[in-house]
């Protein structure tokens, strides 16, 4: 995943250019989505059954420019649905943070769990 939000280039750009304050939220949600949220937050996220966005732990330190989840992230009695892409929000201010397509678009069948191993989420 590589794609960052045009909400978090504003708020990097300021924060490092214009010493202007910037406070990264403490919790962080991954989405799941059936296409491109894009940079500007649009594209259509996952609903239904008890879809919910997930908490993701990144617990060390990024490195080589990349950082990974640190424990794994379950979607548990999904909605039938085709996911393409994910999604990582800050969680008290809903804004996207950063965005990307999966691999390879993965078919979800009602009731199922979705699941990204630790280590397999990783930002760059």
């Amino acid at each position: 995943m590589a794609a960052i939000s045009n909400y978090l280039e504003n708020e990097l750009l300021d924060h490092v250019l214009k010493n202007a304050a910037y406070t990264a939220g403490s919790t962080v949600k991954l989405a799941l989505f059936t296409s491109n949220p894009t940079d500007a937050g649009s594209g259509t996220e996952v609903s239904g059954g008890s879809y919910a966005r997930q908490t993701i732990t990144f617990g060390t330190a990024a490195s080589g420019g990349t950082i990974s989840n640190t424990a794994d992230i379950t979607f548990t009695a999904m909605p039938a649905a085709s996911v393409t892409h994910v999604g990582i929000y800050e969680h008290t201010t809903n804004d996207l943070l950063f965005h990307g397509a999966l691999s390879s678009t993965k078919a979800v069948d009602a009731g199922d769990t979705f699941k990204i191993s630790t280590g397999d989420l990783d930002i760059s």
